[in-house]
């Protein structure tokens, strides 16, 4: 049996969804909706909407006219994960919400389905997305390619077919079909451009257009995963893999529970060195500092508040000179400032051959002050991670903080946030999140 039959069959034996996996959907539900208000007047969302732009019966979050639903998985998927805030599964890294919530609210709007499907497929569609990223570690970023997008169709696909019902050979073939439609290479990194950003969104909408397909009886490989030319061979480099993280425990054991929601809007990794940097600062004061990555010059000058986010050297210097490291360190005025930019040009780094990256995120830092003394900070995990996560009140205050920053007032974000605890259990209406 090939391993699309195996992993659709393990699907479709998923009924109950455990409490605390529901848990993790409603805060994930509450993330990716709060992110998208935050970013719907950016000009990259803007952009993304514009050159969409198909009508119909689906909701773009914060916007005021309905969209086809392709479009809709398509801009929410972009703007949740623009201002990369979003969610992490830590041994990918993977960003789920961004594409597989975006997707199944779209496909749901499309069709009629209720909260409780909302529900299956989302718990469906990020379980394997994380569980594609553990197949080969780290192999498709080595590849030059982005996994969230990589990985991201697929997921996409199996939530929607999860969502929709779709039958067992459906599922089989929309699984194959999205196969053809991954991708999503990381050559934003160069410029600091935006295509990063539209990476979650365009996985979303070609998930949701293959199971559509699949339902129609398009056909698809079976081999899609582990075949001669299949989606690891292509991305990975390597048909070998180990499949079991993918399948075994499916349904039993979810790897869903452990999502890292972020505490700030930059790169997963970079966080717990901002932890540091910021304890340092309370220790040490401002501008003591005197002494993190490739191309090391770049990261110490990024050319603009987007880059910056990428930047370790910049969100160290950003957390000691300001001890907050919010949006406003992200945009390209911050970016430039020459007392970040100088504290950023005496950042170094040292490879740790015992990092357990990708497994956990870990910050060190080792500052040298005027004095000639030497202090240090450690943060062993990621904060917001499955060690110390952020808790439901926690990402209801994040959404609050998104919406007002997206132009909600305080009586707009309160019903849209009510919409949005009692989605699971009703109608799919998401008139409130709509500007």
């Amino acid at each position: 049996m090939a391993v699309a039959e195996e992993l659709a069959e393990r699907i479709q034996g998923l009924h109950d969804i455990p409490a605390n996996v529901r848990e993790t959907c409603e805060r994930l539900l509450v993330d990716v909706a709060g992110l998208c208000i935050l970013a719907r007047r950016r000009d990259y969302v803007k952009a993304a909407l514009a050159g969409f732009g198909e009508a119909g019966p689906a909701t773009a979050i914060g916007h005021p006219r309905r969209a086809s639903a392709a479009c809709a998985a398509f801009v929410n998927g972009t703007a949740a994960h623009g201002e990369d805030y979003d969610d992490t599964f830590e041994g990918g890294p993977v960003h789920a919400g961004a594409v597989v919530v975006p997707a199944v609210l779209a496909a749901a709007e499309l069709e009629g389905a209720n909260g409780s499907s909302v529900l299956r497929g989302m718990a469906v569609g990020v379980e394997i997305l994380c569980r594609l990223s553990l197949v080969v570690p780290k192999a498709v970023h080595a590849s030059g390619f982005h996994p969230t997008a990589v990985f991201g169709a697929p997921a996409a696909a199996a939530a929607v077919a999860s969502t929709l019902r779709l039958e067992m050979n459906e599922l089989v073939d929309a699984l194959g079909i999205s196969g053809s439609m991954a991708g999503g290479i990381i050559e934003y990194l160069a410029e600091g451009t935006w295509t990063k950003r539209l990476h979650p969104g365009w996985a979303a909408q070609s998930g949701l257009r293959a199971a559509l397909l699949g339902r129609a009886g398009f056909r698809g490989p079976r081999t899609v995963f582990e075949g001669t030319h299949g989606l690891f061979h292509g991305f990975a480099r390597t048909r070998e893999g180990n499949y079991g993280a993918l399948l075994d425990g499916f349904g039993e054991k979810w790897v869903t529970t452990t999502l890292a929601f972020k505490p700030y809007p930059c790169g997963t990794m970079i966080q717990p060195y901002i932890d540091c940097a910021r304890r340092l600062r309370e220790r040490v004061g401002e501008g003591t500092v005197h002494r993190l990555w490739e191309p090391l010059a770049d990261k110490q000058r990024p050319p603009n508040g987007y880059a910056a986010k990428f930047s370790t050297p910049y969100c160290i210097a950003a957390g000691l000179l300001r001890g907050h490291v919010g949006f406003d360190a992200f945009s390209d005025d911050a970016a430039n400032d020459p007392d970040v930019r100088g504290l950023a040009a005496k950042v170094r780094y040292r490879i740790d051959p015992a990092n357990p990256y990708p497994r956990e995120f870990t910050g060190h830092l080792r500052a040298r002050l005027r004095d000639g003394s030497v202090v240090e900070e450690r943060q062993p995990h990621l904060r917001g991670g499955a060690r110390e996560p952020l808790t439901r009140a926690d990402i209801e205050e994040k959404f609050r903080s998104n919406a007002r920053a997206g132009g909600f007032d305080g009586e707009k974000a309160a019903a849209a946030l009510e919409a949005l605890r009692a989605l699971f259990d009703g109608a799919v209406n998401l008139e409130a999140l709509r500007g």
